[in-house]
């Protein structure tokens, strides 16, 4: 019996193995500062990283997420800040040989009408087609696991009177496989995209003195969307603290908020 399930695992990954070897090889976010009327041109990498060809396909969608992790995708032109209608793609469809690397390019025509500063966004979808047609008769499960990815194209219209502003929606301490980790989650309320790195500073609530300083990686935030920032602090032994958290973009705006933390033993 043993045997056969490590049997079953191994075909799992033996099958989804098959469609997970289309790689990006210069980004998921590509970021332009536009002016009315002007022409960008802008491409995307991809490799095949597979022993067999590959078939891909590649088409728009707009996109939003929010702090509880959940990410909505959209049909074009789906919203006032969406700059799908904008951006051509030169194809569809291609198909790579084994181990072949290939460029997709895009144009981006900004309209002469647009007056509303910040950023305007949309994704490019890539995503392997599956050119296996399952026999239905055939005894056996058939797994088909397609790795598909969504490169942000973010124009920046009038910059310089755009900014970001960061707001603070809820502050909480979970565990997280065997960690301590407070989740920050944090909306964009302002125009303009940004990538806050968030920092918390905590200290002794009797005697003031500072107990450590700790940091998330930096995440970009479209405007009108919200991310959760995840710092640990594991190392943070139980007692009641006060903190300060904040949240710097790469402008150095600065937003703090004050707050009062918990650390409970396990």
């Amino acid at each position: 019996m043993i045997k056969r399930i490590l049997l079953f695992l191994a075909l799992i990954f033996q099958f989804a193995s098959l469609h997970a070897g289309i790689v990006i090889l210069n980004g998921l976010t590509h970021n332009y500062k536009v002016e009315n009327g002007q022409v960008y041109k802008g491409k995307i990498a991809i490799e095949n990283t597979k022993n067999s060809p590959q078939s891909v396909k590649i088409f728009l969608q707009d996109f939003s997420y929010n702090a509880e992790g959940s990410i909505f995708y959209s049909k074009t032109d789906s919203h006032k800040k969406s700059n799908s209608a904008w951006i051509k793609l030169n194809t569809n469809l291609v198909t790579l040989k084994a181990k072949e690397k290939t460029e997709i390019f895009y144009e981006i025509t900004v309209p002469k009408t647009v007056v509303k500063e910040g950023s305007y966004w949309s994704v490019v979808i890539v995503e392997p087609v599956d050119d296996i047609k399952p026999n239905d008769n055939r005894d056996g499960v058939n797994i088909s696991s397609i790795v598909r990815y969504a490169i942000q194209i973010i124009t920046d219209f009038d910059a310089e009177k755009a900014k970001p502003e960061l707001k603070f929606e809820s502050v909480k301490i979970e565990k997280e496989e065997g960690r301590k980790v407070v989740k920050i989650a944090i909306a964009n309320t302002g125009n303009l995209y940004c990538k806050p790195t968030t920092k918390l500073e905590i200290y002794n609530r009797k005697t003031g003195d500072k107990i450590g300083s700790f940091s998330s990686p930096a995440m970009g935030l479209l405007p009108s969307n919200s991310k959760s920032f995840h710092i640990d602090i594991s190392k943070v032994p139980p007692d009641k603290y006060n903190a300060v958290i904040i949240a710097t973009d790469e402008e150095e705006n600065a937003f703090a908020l004050n707050v009062e933390l918990e650390v409970k033993n396990d």
